[in-house]
């Protein structure tokens, strides 16, 4: 089922018209015209009952003995059929605050997330005629959506490394999965998604404390790796500096010694205490 404009004309008129219609039923009751009275105030009640208000950003379905006759979007008084039945649609924009979810990610780990979506109705006929409770049907659909993407992809780049997108480091690309993702289940109900984003991401509780030392240990280790790849550097521009200057010439035994005090001066997390040695290294 397709929107349709149904073509409605100013009500004002027809408001003075009912009127007319009125006060000429009243005269005509004066002067003992009781049967033009009655049929007078009969139209004048037939005009009043096809006026209809239509507000900013609303639509009215109109149904006449259960056909599908159009959707009026003018606003103001309107004036249709008196015989139609007709139900106003809000179709101005909404939030959804999604609940949090407990769901397993791509890795099997089990993690909460929520989503906040906000959508309009853009088909007034299909969000009434297709689905039961469009509402309802928005809120449904978009916790399956929520619950298919978080099936589709890894927390992090520490649960899979060959992955080039993730739950938490790839914020735009899965916002932009969500809301593809969400306009092709909502299309049926002639709903459109303005914006969806995830709004909450976390470890589950029974995991979060063992994640978090597992994160803390991984940037532990990355820093590690960085301090010795520099103070490796740092000690061979040192011996190089040494032997280019002619300062000292050490043999092997002596580089080896003066690497190992390099190395613990630079790698070490306290500061060292100096020991001299008031000998030789083979003495």
């Amino acid at each position: 089922m397709q929107e349709k404009k149904l073509t409605s004309v100013s009500g004002y008129i027809f408001v003075i018209g009912a009127l007319v219609c009125f006060g000429v039923a009243a005269l005509a009751a004066n002067y003992n015209g009781a049967l033009l009275a009655i049929l007078l105030s009969l139209i004048g009640v037939f005009l009043l009952k096809g006026i209809v208000v239509i507000y900013p950003k609303e639509g009215m379905n109109a149904t006449f003995f259960g056909d599908y006759v159009g959707t009026i979007k003018e606003t103001g008084l309107r004036w249709v059929n008196p015989l139609y039945s007709k139900t106003k649609i809000s179709l101005r924009a909404r939030n959804l605050n999604g609940q949090t979810l407990k769901v397993n990610d791509k890795m099997g780990n089990p993690v909460e997330i929520a989503a906040v979506v906000v959508w309009q109705v853009s088909d007034a006929a299909k969000a009434l005629f297709e689905v039961d409770n469009y509402v309802n049907f928005v809120q449904i659909q978009s916790e399956a959506a929520v619950r298919k993407l978080a099936n589709s992809y890894a927390y992090d780049h520490m649960e899979d490394e060959t992955s080039s997108v993730t739950l938490r480091d790839s914020t735009g690309q899965i916002n932009e999965f969500l809301e593809k993702e969400l306009n092709e289940r909502l299309e049926r109900a002639g709903v459109d998604i303005i914006e969806a984003r995830v709004s909450h991401l976390a470890y589950s509780s029974e995991i979060a404390g063992a994640m978090l030392q597992r994160q803390q240990a991984s940037a532990m280790i990355a820093a590690r790796r960085l301090i010795v790849e520099g103070a490796v550097g740092m000690v061979e521009m040192a011996l190089e500096r040494l032997e280019k200057n002619g300062v000292i010439s050490l043999d092997e035994e002596r580089k080896a010694a003066m690497v190992s005090n390099l190395l613990v001066v630079l790698c070490g997390e306290k500061s060292v205490s100096p020991v001299v040695n008031a000998g030789t290294l083979y003495n």
